[in-house]
């Protein structure tokens, strides 16, 4: 399949310019500035007036299969990946059962190949004892190892000091990357206690982001990065929601931070009216924190934007901070979203593509992906400004069949995503025989 894509504005490496791109097989061939190739393709894209990206790599989704696929699955989700001009995703392991063996490890593997419809991946969890299974992990099949230090989603969490120690040195012996959730546990825990005395065993969910606090996101970050500079070990805190943490990183650090779209979009006042729907761990918190977490877009703080993408049944959000299901679908809507702040002034768009395409390719080593180069694989995003559309329930491709987007117009609008030089989603038609490939890292 040879394909000729013309007329757009490339978005890549800092810079928008003209350009044609071709591909061929899965492979982006040539890219000429400023000028139309002559040549038979068997197809022609006409992107006049579209932008042309790289495919978004998502490095944070939980796409709960296996054992959870009553709120999603593979399929489902790299559905809404695609929908969204997103070509890759790593997957989180607290699944059951949580990816935290080899065996577990490669089932997620066989079932992303045969469901899949974009680029895949999966962290390999850390628990209190099995640091010695990480040096059976081939680095070039995975991102890293995903550590949960305060109490998440799936009961994955690593309490114990002497175990945080273990796994922070043999990460860096093995010179794999380390993803941590932080937050501290006891807390956490205190505060919901005090909450449940003050307002009942299910407190309202206004009050969830002074239950996982500031104090609690920082107390745990601040011993991770403390831990990471120890020991060297290249540790990305996902999902960053306060300015203090944002102190944390600093140029050239083997410390980096990943924000994620709900907290760049959501404040504290949304609870008002989202209620649990924006409910998430972290929380989303002050207007202030999402002032400080945007200006981190563009001062150098924030390396990665992703999406912790985490889908429920709308049955499972209805409650309180006690109750509700923490976790939204956003992978769909991840780079209409970013899209949209650059409208508003935030960052360019330049800045969008580094941040969601760029560095997390660099990031985590991914090959020959992340960037429109010759001889890369063609996963290629062409999005259309100044198009509004509506988001409603049927639009969304995510099973769970719900969004906190809901009633929300966009001006940016996916028009196509090609994965391996296949079109998968084009103005609303998708393949639903498209299979997504491997990633290969370092």
């Amino acid at each position: 399949m040879k394909r000729l894509i013309k007329n757009g504005l490339l978005v890549n490496e800092g810079q928008v310019f003209a350009a044609s791109i071709v591909t061929e097989g899965d492979r982006i061939t040539d890219i000429y500035h400023d000028s139309t190739p002559r040549g038979n393709y068997d197809e022609c894209v006409d992107a006049t007036g579209c932008f042309v990206l790289p495919g978004v790599i998502d490095t944070h989704v939980h796409f709960r299969e296996p054992g959870l696929t009553r709120k999603a699955d593979i399929e489902s989700e790299s559905r809404a990946a695609a929908y969204g001009g997103v070509t890759s995703f790593f997957d989180m392991p607290n699944t059951v059962p949580q990816t935290t063996t080899p065996e577990a490890l490669d089932e997620k593997f066989c079932l992303a190949a045969q469901k899949s419809h974009v680029n895949y991946s999966f962290f390999f969890g850390a628990t209190n004892d099995n640091t010695p299974l990480f040096g059976q992990l081939d680095p070039h099949r995975i991102p890293g190892i995903k550590l949960f230090m305060g109490s998440s989603t799936g009961n994955m969490l690593v309490d114990r000091y002497g175990a945080l120690l273990r796994i922070f040195s043999e990460a860096a012996r093995l010179q794999l990357p380390l993803m941590a959730h932080c937050e501290d546990t006891d807390t956490i825990n205190r505060n919901m206690e005090q909450m449940k005395k003050a307002y009942g065993d299910d407190p309202d969910v206004m009050l969830h982001p002074l239950i996982r606090s500031e104090e609690a996101c920082m107390l745990s970050s601040a011993l991770a990065a403390q831990l990471a500079r120890t020991y060297g070990t290249r540790l990305h805190i996902a999902h960053v929601s306060t300015a203090k943490e944002l102190e944390l990183a600093t140029q050239g650090d083997n410390v980096t931070l990943e924000a994620v779209v709900a907290h760049l979009l959501f404040t504290s006042n949304d609870y008002i009216t989202k209620r649990a729907l924006i409910k998430c761990n972290p929380a989303v918190k002050t207007p202030a924190d999402r002032e400080a977490l945007r200006q981190a877009l563009t001062n150098g703080r924030i390396t990665t934007i992703a999406t912790d993408h985490a889908p429920h049944e709308l049955s499972d959000k209805q409650g309180g901070a006690a109750r509700a299901a923490s976790g939204m679908p956003m992978v769909q809507f991840s780079l209409p979203a970013m899209l949209e702040l650059s409208d508003q002034g935030v960052l360019p768009i330049e800045q969008v593509v580094q941040l969601m395409s760029h560095n997390p390719a660099q990031l985590f080593e991914v090959r020959e992906r992340g960037f429109l180069r010759r001889g890369y694989k063609a996963d290629i995003a062409i999005v259309r400004p100044h198009t509004p559309w509506t988001v409603d329930a049927a639009i969304v491709q995510s099973k769970c069949h719900w969004s906190p987007l809901e009633g929300h117009t966009f001006q940016w609008q996916v028009e196509q995503t090609i994965c391996n030089g296949h079109s998968i989603y084009k103005k609303g038609v998708f393949d639903d025989a498209s299979r997504g490939e491997e990633i290969q890292f370092r």
